[in-house]
């Protein structure tokens, strides 16, 4: 087998794979995603792309990589900010996190 068929088999594989563990999105809904993406900023991108594959579970890396035109390793990586960001998550009810806004001082004028 030449390296062409073989990468051509390994295709066919993943498709088969990521089709019978996840529902596919319809082309529509794959262009709106694109278009949204394409105008985020660079961390929002990672963010986005980390959020919609954890909304499809097991292969929504892969599957999501292959939709956005973006590394695997850049949605792990986007994950983790978004887990990270949780720490200094703002309850609702406030709008600033803990310790934030201005200090008090002992002067009054």
């Amino acid at each position: 087998m030449d390296k062409k068929a073989v990468v051509i088999s390994l295709q066919i594989t993943n498709f088969v794979f990521l089709s019978s563990m996840i529902e596919e999105f319809t082309e529509k809904t794959k262009m709106l995603m694109q278009l949204h993406y394409s105008r985020l900023s660079e961390r929002d991108r990672r963010q986005y792309a980390a959020l919609e594959s954890l909304k499809l579970g097991r292969g929504g890396i892969k599957y999501i990589s292959m939709v956005l035109s973006v590394d695997r390793d850049t949605i792990a990586q986007g994950r983790k900010e978004l887990t990270s960001d949780l720490e200094y998550w703002i309850s609702p009810g406030k709008q600033r996190k803990e310790g934030g806004g201005r200090k008090k001082n002992g002067k009054i004028s």
